[in-house]
């Protein structure tokens, strides 16, 4: 007896590993097909969502996608300001959002039109101290850039933050092994954001994601 039902627990385990194997692969087909499509429509303000920076402290290249993107918005008009977001992170001197800065500033984007979020340390610190910069400018719309990865998740959080934004992905994906491990995180910091979610969690940073 003891063994036919531990024989199904093996099975019911098995099956289960299955069907969240299935279900975490289209969440990733998802991701990738969702990060595509190019949501932008005219905003007050234009969102560039942090990324790492290289050992020397200069912008990485998922950075540089991003903030071209932005800078490619603005020229055509989507939105009248842009505000960078990304803290300090370690070893470095300059915040991601100042790195983004300098990116735009090469690209005709003039420091005026420029806002620094400098504290953030995660995408949900990206929506929340962004919300707060548009609030006290009165900027009620927002074009969310990022790379196309990453937009699925932005969106959402961005949507819980209270902010009304569209998203708008970078004109080119990473290398295609780094685009297939950077779905995998997302696939993962999804799971983690609907445990968030699910359970209210006053979580708005953690390391890996």
């Amino acid at each position: 007896m003891k063994l036919r039902w531990l024989k199904r627990g093996f099975y019911l385990a098995g099956l289960f590993a299955l069907l969240w194997l299935l279900a975490a692969a289209g969440l990733g087909v998802a991701v990738y097909t969702q990060g595509k499509i190019d949501h932008a429509e005219p905003g007050d303000v234009i969102v560039v969502l942090g990324s790492g920076l290289r050992r020397d402290g200069s912008p990485g290249p998922s950075l540089y996608r991003r903030a071209g993107k932005a800078a490619g918005l603005y020229a055509e008009g989507y939105a009248p300001a842009i505000i960078c977001t990304g803290g300090f992170t370690a070893g470095h001197i300059r915040s991601e959002a100042a790195a983004c800065a300098e990116i735009l500033r090469d690209q005709g984007v003039p420091a005026s039109a420029i806002v620094l979020e400098e504290r953030s340390r995660s995408t949900i610190e990206n929506a929340l101290y962004t919300r707060e910069i548009m609030d006290a400018n009165g900027w009620q719309t927002a074009v969310v850039v990022s790379d196309g990865y990453h937009l699925l998740r932005a969106g959402w959080i961005f949507q819980q933050a209270g902010v009304q934004a569209v998203t708008s992905p970078a004109e080119s994906d990473p290398p295609r092994f780094s685009l297939f491990t950077a779905i995998v995180r997302e696939v993962a910091a999804l799971h983690l954001q609907a445990l968030i979610t699910l359970f209210n969690l006053p979580v708005t940073y953690v390391p890996v994601f």
